[in-house]
This record gives structure tokens, sequence and C-alpha cells, in this order.
């Protein structure tokens, strides 16, 4: 399985960062090459230096862990955190230090084939929004990076690596988790792994299927309707309920795991119902058992 953070030479608990395995691992630059994970994706990576982590990341690291441990109740979980390169933007006011997301977020190996002039996009928006915190650019060092057009590589390696990309605090299991225990955002589809962030406790977003495998549902109704349907909105690649779900998006989306309403791909035509199961399905069942007095409120 591959990540895309490298690992510190000696990481503390709040600066673990997850490994890099991608091959080769040589001294010389790679040709092009393959990344993939135990779960089915696998895209090609640029030739480009090893990996390792530049001074901006080490600062911006640092200082995302000072900050996300200073927000009581921080959203995403507690310490120790895993630094997700999706685009975090630090700001701080009378209630003190809170964090909001850029356009964008730009991975580390993405950077090798990211346009200058949009990743710039992602700075002047970031410094339209700094300018509405007099002060806080400063305080985080950011004022010359905020006010430097981005031109070419170097200045897209230093955006990526920087506290206004390197800064989205993540617990592990939140970042890269595997199921059955977590579906983390580097695995799973981000609009379905995210639901785990705000759903009831007591509801099973994840739950098995008959084969043992990984699917995501969520209620049909509104919680206390006593509806028990489920709606499917992931299925693990080359199961029978995959080849279901498939077959509820349109023809362009056909072959997809993934429900149609959350496919960009088919907002033109009307939405689908998608693929609805049973309340006495084994899968809604499962994800209803949590719940008490009646399984079957939603």
């Amino acid at each position: 399985m591959t990540q895309e953070s490298a690992t510190p030479a000696n990481p503390g608990a709040d600066d673990q960062i997850h490994q890099v395995t991608a091959q080769p691992s040589a001294a010389t630059p790679p040709g092009d090459h393959t990344e993939k994970e135990d779960k089915p994706w696998e895209r090609n990576i640029p030739p480009h230096s090893p990996r390792s982590d530049s001074p901006d990341y080490v600062r911006s690291r640092k200082k995302m862990v000072e900050q996300a441990k200073s927000v009581a109740g921080f959203f995403y979980g507690k310490a120790p955190y895993q630094d997700h390169h999706g685009g975090g933007l630090w700001l701080k006011d009378a209630d003190g230090w809170f964090m909001v997301r850029n356009l964008a977020g730009i991975e580390w190996s993405a950077q090798f084939c990211a346009d200058p002039a949009k990743v710039d996009q992602l700075r002047i928006n970031a410094r339209r929004l700094y300018a509405g915190f007099p002060g806080v650019a400063e305080e985080l060092g950011i004022r010359e990076l905020l006010d430097t057009p981005i031109t070419d590589a170097a200045g897209v390696a230093r955006w990526t690596d920087s506290i206004c990309n390197a800064s989205v605090a993540l617990p592990a299991e939140v970042h890269v988790g595997v199921l059955p225990k977590f579906g983390g955002i580097h695995h799973y589809p981000a609009p379905v792994a995210e639901i785990a962030m705000f759903k009831y406790d007591d509801f099973q977003l994840w739950v098995q299927d008959t084969t043992g495998s990984p699917t995501a549902v969520v209620p049909v109704a509104n919680r206390g309707s006593g509806d028990g349907r489920v709606r499917v909105l992931y299925a693990t690649p080359g199961t029978p309920l995959a080849e279901k779900l498939s077959q509820t998006a349109p023809p362009a989306a056909a072959g997809e795991a993934i429900a149609p309403e959350i496919d960009s791909g088919v907002i033109a035509e009307p939405m689908k119902e998608g693929l609805i199961l049973d309340e006495n399905d084994l899968i809604a069942r499962r994800a209803f058992s949590k719940q008490t007095p009646s399984p079957r409120a939603g």
C-alpha cells in the first residue's frame, strides 16, 4: 500500500507521517513508474527526484499540529495527527485559531503535473482570504509566500509543502484508514468517506455485504421516520452488489461502483433513485443495528 507523505527520521507522536513505499527508491531520480494501493487504483507518476521532507514541509507540519491542538473539539479528531495535503488555510479571530479549506489541495506527487498558472489561482484565493484577517499571515510567516506569483515548478513545490496546502490535520484512521476499521479519505471516495465525520454515532455508514466486503449506505428518510431502508453509496468493485449499483447509473457511468448522485458526470440527467435496499436486507439491518429502541429508526 502506498501513501504520499514521507516519515521524518524521528517522528514525534503528533507529527507521524505515513511511509513512502513507491518504487524505485534509489538515490538517482526515478523514471516513469506507477503507484498503487491494495484498494483498486493505480496511477502513473512522472519522473521526479526521490521524496524528502523540505524545510517548508517540516515547518508546515509543526505549525499545523500546534494550531490543531489549540482548537477545542477539533472537528477531525484528536492528536496524533498526520498532515493531509488538502489545502487547509489556518485563520485566527477573537476566539482563536480555526481552519477552512482552499478550492483544492495538491498531493505531493500531483505537483509534477500541476500547471503553475492554476496553482497561482489557489495562492490568489488564499491571499484574498487572509486580507480579511490582518496580521495572521505575518504570524504564520507566509506573507512573502502569498505575495509571490507562482510561475514555475519551484513555486509549485513551495506551495505544495507550505502551511497553505500541507495543512489539514487528520488522525491516521481518517487519513489513511482501511476498512473494516475506518474508511480513510486516501482509500475511499471523499463524498462517502467524509460522511463518517458528521453522521450519528449509532448509524453504521460502512457495513459488510454478503461477501464480507465493505459497503457504504445511508438512510433514505429522516431519523425517527420508521423507514428502515438504505441507499447504497459505495460497493466494493467486483462484488455482486457493485454490479447492481452500476446498473442504477446512466450508461456514461456504467461500471462505476459509486452511486450516481455523487458522480458529477451524471448531473445533466434527472437524478435516479439509485440502489435502495429493503429494511429486511442484511445490509440495512447491519446499518441500523446500533440504534435503540428500534433499528428501523433512521
